[in-house]
């Protein structure tokens, strides 16, 4: 019950600040999320809404990156675990465990994709002026791969475009 509390009292700080970034005309482009060691940028136009990983229902026959479907809100939404499906060429061994208390971020509703990445905390919101340096995608990169970022404390930030990983065929195929 405490960790709901707390999930609500973030998504409310986030909210928040979101409605003083744009009434004040602060520039916020990103939601800056972890997992397994990894950080993500998700352009904040493509994010959708911000839930506790609960009542988990596995799916047979899956890509070990698709960890299930979720009922959020009467829909049913299948949940990616977004590290693995990005290192989806290694084991799933070789990443560290996810947290135990997984949040999931959806994609925009207006994607029309009933899909959720399971990330393992929200870090917050970021503008541009939080980074120090960009560098494009790396040659061979995933197409939804954009700029990689580094913050003033040297930590790398990976830009994920949600639309265009919404549809790579890799991400539309979950049979294994």
């Amino acid at each position: 019950m405490a960790n709901r509390e707390a999930l609500r009292e973030l998504q409310t700080r986030l909210a928040s600040r979101l409605q003083a970034a744009r009434t004040e005309g602060v520039p916020v482009a990103w939601l800056a999320v972890r997992t397994r060691g990894m950080g993500f940028l998700f352009p904040l136009a493509q994010a959708g809404e911000i839930f506790a990983l609960a009542n988990l229902q596995h799916v047979p026959y899956a890509q070990p990156w698709f960890r299930g479907v979720i009922n959020i809100r009467g829909g049913l939404f299948g949940v990616v675990d977004l590290a693995t499906f990005v290192v989806a060429g290694q084991a799933a061994g070789a990443l560290p465990p996810s947290a135990p208390q997984a949040s999931v971020v959806t994609l925009n509703s207006a994607m029309e994709v009933n899909c959720a990445l399971q990330v393992d905390s929200l870090v917050g919101l970021r503008g541009a002026d939080a980074f120090i340096s960009s560098q494009g995608a790396q040659m061979g990169a995933p197409a939804y791969f954009g700029n990689r970022l580094m913050d003033a404390s040297a930590e790398s930030w990976q830009e994920i475009n949600l639309r265009a990983l919404a549809q790579t065929p890799q991400f539309l195929n979950i049979c294994a």
